[in-house]
């Protein structure tokens, strides 16, 4: 006969409404990161958008590093998420496809942060975090596994090493092609990610 398991604790109210609250502050900086980066966005931005004073801020971050940090791992495993709900039986290029859309859809509705730059303080703090690090870790190479396997079947140039591809699929989350075409208004946000997608699987070239 097994034992009686012990149910776990109770979250209090309290806390509740405290891990809603952080959650609502996550959600805010990624929305912001997406539409203003890293070094232009500053910790009233955050309390503003979430409705809160910048103590309250505060309380649950000591840092826009620390903040972005978070909002960067929370990014992640939105990534991880979605990779585990394609289907198994899908071809991999067209996971990577799925996968490229997804990105560009998150960054028209400013869901997706751009990529610090290379001297700004975050990337050094997310080279320093081991979530960030294990979640890049993991996503990069369920991606890479799906390059490699499509470079396996012809569908992408094999002479291509996979990293350039990797980094090349990674850019399109942070593609300015998609803000001017945007600001040009000239095509709606599905056009703009069918031809965003279009460009980066397909070239220039004619057909």
């Amino acid at each position: 006969m097994n034992a009686m398991q012990t149910p776990p604790p109770k979250v209090s109210f309290k806390e509740q409404m405290h891990l809603a609250r952080e959650d609502a502050i996550l959600q805010a900086t990624c929305r912001l990161l997406g539409e203003k980066a890293f070094d232009a966005m500053t910790m009233d931005d955050v309390a503003n958008a979430v409705g809160i004073a910048k103590a309250s801020l505060y309380k649950h971050f000591s840092s826009k590093e620390e903040l972005c940090c978070a909002a960067m791992v929370q990014i992640l495993e939105r990534v991880q998420a979605y990779l585990a709900g394609l289907p198994a039986e899908m071809p991999p290029l067209d996971k990577l496809r799925e996968l490229v859309r997804w990105s560009l859809e998150r960054l028209l509705a400013n869901e997706m942060p751009l990529l610090p730059s290379r001297n700004s303080t975050l990337r050094a703090v997310l080279m320093a975090n081991k979530d960030y690090l294990n979640g890049l870790v993991s996503v990069s190479d369920q991606i890479g596994g799906w390059i490699t396997e499509a470079q396996s079947q012809g569908v992408i140039d094999p002479a291509l090493p996979p990293l350039v591809v990797l980094y090349t699929l990674y850019a399109r989350a942070c593609d300015p092609v998609v803000s001017f075409l945007k600001e040009g208004g000239q095509h709606s946000d599905t056009e703009i990610v069918d031809l965003v997608v279009r460009t980066c699987f397909d070239g220039l070239s004619a057909r």
